[in-house]
């Protein structure tokens, strides 16, 4: 099996944390927003996941790519780079992977993450992912028929159709024929505010007699900004708090009270301070004199005498002030 991440988007809802990090290399509860992703998808699949491409933006640099190869590798797969140099929608992104959109493909777009227990069908056809929500009119959504089949896509419904929403996470078994209807979207010019859509090419599938199922994920996490992030960490944090070693052995705690779950990353330094619980200090945080709760602290960061709740710090930051809630980019100081 295949894994395309479509992650070319400059994540602008999160800034200035994305100003010097591509949003999918951001850290929740330790690791890379991409890499849990990753992780998850291969945790559902009884088949070898050969290849793993990432579609990017030619402008997230060397540094990122050779991280995104060794996320793949550490996993067992062969990463691939490849480039979406203009944001022409979802469809566009997909195909410009195209090269890996061949046998069992599973498409994941990199702004998400989900809890889920199940494993891929991979004898259906296409499977897309959902989870149910009480405002369906601010999503995609499917419509299923009496077998459970999904016979509609709607976007955006203004009236009730199925509240069964579309997180961004599909299973193809065939990725050749989808990569000729993603084409066909480009060749004819087939798009929808200026952008080629994947539900378009699923939607022309889907008359075209091809079996379309829904699986549903137990929970729904969002990355697309701050609180929504933050939120993300701290139920990834009570997710993974009895699976995952969160604690690094060489973090220094001193005089200092840790409430669980929380992450503390290598070369962590703490002192006369209450951490937790819902908190990720990266690796060579340096915390002193303070009380943080539900946040992050990204590496090679400097929190002292400070009551810091539900926000985010990014790296190389300096923060020594009054309570706050927070949101500061990389190399910051706030005195």
């Amino acid at each position: 099996m295949n894994i395309i991440i479509p992650m070319a988007g400059m994540g602008k809802r999160m800034r200035p944390h994305t100003l010097t990090t591509a949003k999918p290399l951001l850290p929740v509860a330790g690791k890379p927003i991409v890499q849990r992703l990753v992780e998850d998808i291969i945790a559902t699949s009884n088949e070898r996941v050969e290849e793993i491409a990432f579609v990017i933006n030619p402008a997230f640099g060397k540094d990122v790519e050779l991280h995104l190869v060794s996320v793949a590798e550490k996993l067992g797969a062969k990463g691939k780079i490849c480039y979406q140099e203009q944001p022409l929608g979802t469809a566009h992104a997909i195909l410009c992977a195209g090269d890996t959109l061949n046998g069992n493909v599973f498409i994941a777009f990199a702004d998400t993450l989900f809890k889920a227990t199940f494993s891929i069908d991979t004898e259906k056809e296409a499977i897309v992912w959902t989870q149910k929500v009480e405002d369906p009119s601010a999503f995609g959504v499917v419509k299923l028929n009496a077998l459970n089949e999904i016979e509609a896509f709607v976007e955006k419904p203004k009236d009730f159709v199925s509240d069964l929403a579309i997180i961004g996470v599909y299973y193809f078994k065939d990725g050749n024929n989808l990569k000729k209807e993603l084409q066909r979207l480009i060749d004819n010019n087939i798009m929808l505010k200026g952008e080629y859509q994947l539900t378009d090419a699923m939607e022309h599938m889907l008359q075209n007699n091809l079996k379309f199922y829904t699986g549903q994920v137990e929970e729904w996490l969002d990355c697309g900004n701050k609180d929504a992030t933050v939120y993300t960490n701290s139920r990834i944090l009570e997710i993974k708090k009895d699976t995952e070693h969160l604690v690094a052995t060489t973090a220094i705690i001193t005089n200092s009270v840790i409430v669980p779950p929380c992450f503390i990353g290598e070369g962590v330094v703490i002192t006369n301070s209450v951490i937790g619980p819902l908190v990720s200090l990266e690796k060579n945080v340096t915390v002193m004199d303070s009380r943080i709760t539900n946040s992050i602290i990204q590496a090679d960061s400097n929190v002292k005498n400070a009551c810091i709740d539900n926000s985010m710090l990014g790296k190389h930051v300096t923060y020594m002030k009054k309570p706050a809630e927070l949101s500061l980019g990389d190399f910051s100081t706030d005195l």
